[in-house]
């Protein structure tokens, strides 16, 4: 493993959201060491997603609800139309973190979920690890109506979304958030193989 030197660490934002400031030296591909550098991590947690599918009726179950850093560039597509996904808790793990989220914000209840890959969605500025899930559910699992917790401020609206028209969506960039553009375009993949 390539060396790294961490000089120096500050907390500059404690909040909701964390911010690091450091200030690094790296071994270079050539074996030299980098002259000192800043960089900042935005620490935000892991999260956990998941792509609901309910295949009797051929539709995705996606959620919609308001995204205010959205809105500070586009405001028409600040309601963004995403898969169920949350924060992993310090003492929960990813799959019971999706397992919670899919029934707070859809109503439906699952008993399993099945990983299908993790990635970092913006490795230059933050350590945020995101785990996708897939599951598969049918109105049977419905037990509540979802919408999120009110609580914590949240107000989701339920769709479900043809398999064709989520893939248009995709398409024509209606569907802006990354893991949901991701998870969608695998199922795509998935279903024509």
């Amino acid at each position: 493993m390539m060396k790294v030197f961490v000089k120096e660490k500050q907390r500059v934002l404690d909040d909701f959201f964390k911010v690091d400031r450091a200030v690094i030296q790296y071994e270079k591909f050539d074996g030299s060491i980098s002259r000192e550098i800043i960089r900042l991590n935005f620490d935000r947690g892991d999260s956990a997603a998941a792509l609901l599918v309910n295949n009797d009726e051929e539709k995705l179950i996606l959620v919609k609800q308001f995204r205010y850093p959205i809105y500070t560039k586009e405001k028409d597509k600040a309601w963004a139309l995403e898969i169920v996904a949350g924060t992993v808790e310090k003492k929960s793990n990813p799959k019971d973190t999706i397992i919670r989220e899919i029934q707070e914000e859809t109503g439906y209840l699952v008993d399993s979920v099945s990983q299908i890959f993790s990635f970092y969605p913006s490795p230059g500025g933050s350590n945020e690890k995101i785990y996708i899930y897939y599951a598969e559910v049918t109105h049977k699992n419905r037990v509540e109506s979802g919408g999120g917790v009110i609580s914590e401020g949240e107000d989701i609206q339920v769709l479900e979304i043809p398999f064709h028209q989520a893939f248009q969506m995709v398409e024509s960039g209606e569907i802006v958030d990354a893991k949901t553009i991701i998870a969608i375009q695998w199922f795509k993949a998935r279903i024509q193989d």
